[in-house]
This record gives structure tokens, sequence and C-alpha cells, in this order.
């Protein structure tokens, strides 16, 4: 037998910027992401979340105007393509297939952009599109929530729901660019505001313990839509997010271990559950607490450092308990069980949940005791009904 062993090495860089105001039209930070070819002005889709435009009304008209300021070097090819937000916009293969065929009809090349503006499910179902078109689209996310701020939006993630599971299909495909326009979350209903912590307690309960104090202490600020504490928390939650991609070694996830996925294999299963009334930041919160009380029964953490998470997560507004935990599946175990093995599948055959050991740092596990996390639901259940 003969064999060649190719190696080699791509280096990937793109900007992630932090702005106010980003279609103003003297805001540059657009227009120097979107780079034109020698040809003449670069040339855009724009994907707009539907949910976004109708609770800002006027931004289509804004975008527009952003664009025709800066006509010498850009070119918007066809009116905004609106699509439903949420997780509505990753359900299916709808959306994925309407922006192919903008695309398409369009002769979009390589050197063309997809802009796509709002909350994480748009990012990732339109990254996903983009990654599929002449192999790879120039794609640049502008997210408009808190939880597409601080993760969804700065990674090199894509995808959408297919089959009965989260996230199934999907490719990693670093964006373009990203900026994160810091305005557009004041328009955030309550509940999208304070969604997006969860994932600034994840990555600091396992990664920064300075963080994950400064959390806690601030947990009343954040809940009463204080802006200048949430910009504090978004970026520096991007960072760390940004750090553990550049340094874990793993990028793209070829090995087994999630860190950044604490709390995401019972958080994943819940919003199945829930057919995603549950939102994704919500069940985070109660994936992390469900983890950590697990860790705390396992001696990795200790009583009072498990209670200091469900207090910080608590104060934020964060739910802490779901009656969907205690719900039985098919043969009578909780049904939220099944979310271990569809995260093995996931993770590529071989199970390795991350927990929190001690506060501020991490152990991966490659068992999951059963009877342990029948138990931890159970102190969530009583403290829950206290």
């Amino acid at each position: 037998m003969k064999t060649i062993l190719q190696k080699f090495s791509v280096p990937f860089r793109y900007p992630v910027c932090f702005t106010h105001d980003v279609f103003a039209p003297k805001n540059a930070a657009l227009s120097s992401v979107l780079r034109p070819p020698a040809s003449g002005p670069a040339r855009v889709l724009l994907v707009v979340d539907a949910g976004l435009a109708e609770a800002t009304p006027g931004l289509t008209r804004q975008i527009e105007a952003y664009f025709h300021a800066h006509r010498a070097t850009l070119t918007l090819v066809r009116p905004p393509l609106l699509v439903p937000g949420g997780e509505n916009a990753k359900n299916g293969w709808g959306n994925v297939r309407e922006i192919m065929t903008a695309a398409g009809m369009e002769h979009l090349d390589r050197h063309s952009y997809v802009l796509a503006v709002g909350g994480g499910g748009v990012l990732d179902m339109a990254g996903f599109a983009a990654a599929l078109v002449h192999r790879g689209l120039r794609f640049v996310r502008i997210p408009t929530t808190v939880l597409g701020q601080n993760d969804a939006g700065v990674g090199v993630k894509n995808g959408m729901n297919e089959g009965g599971a989260k996230n199934f299909a999907g490719t990693f495909a670093p964006p373009f660019a990203v900026i994160n326009d810091f305005n557009f979350l004041n328009s955030l209903p309550q509940g999208e505001w304070i969604g997006g912590v969860s994932e600034a307690f994840k990555v600091a309960i396992i990664k920064d313990k300075p963080f994950f104090r400064y959390l806690c202490k601030n947990a009343a600020a954040l809940r009463n839509r204080d802006q200048a504490v949430m910009e504090k928390v978004v970026e520096k939650t991007a960072r760390l997010h940004l750090r553990h991609i550049a340094s874990s070694g793993d990028p793209f996830e070829f090995g087994s271990a999630r860190p950044l996925d604490f709390g995401h294999w019972a958080a994943h299963r819940l919003e199945l559950m829930s057919n995603f009334t549950l939102g994704h930041g919500p069940a985070v919160a109660v994936g992390i607490v469900l983890d950590s009380t697990y860790a705390m029964l396992k001696g990795l953490i200790s009583h009072n450092e498990r209670a200091q998470i469900v207090k910080g997560l608590s104060d934020c507004g964060l739910p802490v308990w779901s009656p969907l935990l205690e719900r039985a599946g098919a043969h009578g175990e909780p049904d939220v069980l099944e979310g271990l093995e569809q995260f093995r599948e996931h993770l590529g055959g071989q199970l390795c949940i991350t927990l929190p050991c001690p506060l501020g740092k991490k152990r991966e596990v490659r068992r999951m005791n059963l009877a342990l996390i029948r138990e931890a639901i159970a102190l969530m259940k009583e403290e829950g009904m206290i």
C-alpha cells in the first residue's frame, strides 16, 4: 500500500465589532467590512429577521438608505428578504432554500455577501444557507439579541433543525465579519433581554470565577435593563467565547469535548420537548442548574458554590426549574434523559459532558450516573415548588 499523507492548515481571521447605530450613514463599521471587488461595488443579499423588522418600524428603509448613501461601494441586489425569527427560522429547509434560491437568481458569486440581521436562529440558518451556495459566500452577521451578540453570532457554527433534532444539519464556516450594534438590545422584550445572560453564566461558571462574581453582583442591574452593565457582559462573554474557539485547539470540534456546551445537553432536549416554547436562554439556565446540581452530588462543587449559581441565575430573572424535567418518556424515565443520547450522537459517538470543578474551572466526564440525575431533578423540583 502507498499512502500520501496530506496535511495543511488554513488561518481564519474575522473582525467582531462593537458599535452603536450601525446603519447611521456616517457609521463606517459595515461599509469597512463589506469590501468591494475590483469589478465594482460589493453585491449584498440582505436577510432580515421579520420579528425584528416588526418591532423596529422603518428598519428596512433605514438599511436601504444606508446602502444608498454608500452606493459607490455597496449594492443591495434585491429588496430585503424577510424570514421568520426565533427557532422557527431554523426548522426545516424552507427558509434555507429561499435564501439559496435568491442567491442563485441574483447570480451571487464567492465575492458576494449575505448579510443577516436578526437573532441567533436567523443567523444560524442564514449562515448555513450561505455556506452551501458555491461552497461558501461571504457571510456577515449583525446579531440583534443578547444571545446572538455574546454567543451564537460570534462563533463558527451554522445550522438548522431537522428530524426532531436541534442543529441536525449544519456546517462549520467562520463568518466574514460580525458587527454587534448595542442599540438593538434596547427594544428586546424582557425574556430575550435576560435570556442571553444564561450564556454568560455558562462560560463564567467553567472558565472565569471573577466574571461569575460580577454577574451575581450585577444581577439586579441586568434584570432591570441597565444598558451599560449589559454591554460589558455581552463584550466579556463574546471575548471568552472567541478566546476558547481560538485557543482550544479544536475550533471545528473534531474531538468530543464541548466546554461551551455546558448545560446544553438538557437544554436542547427541553427546547424540543416544549416544541420550542421554552427559549434557548431559559432552557440553558435550567440545564446549568441541573448539571451544577449533579456536580454537587458528585462532590465536584460545594453546596455553597451550587447555591451561588442558583441564586445568581434566579436574581437575574432566569428560571432555575422547569416541570418538563419530570415529564416521563416512553419507558417511564424522565424524557430529558433522551438528551444524553442525542448529545452523544451529536458529539461523534462518545459522550463528554462538561461540569464545574470547582466554580470557575471545569472537568470533562465520559459517563453520567442516571440515578444521580434523577436525584438532582428531585432536588430541583423540591426547591422549585417552594
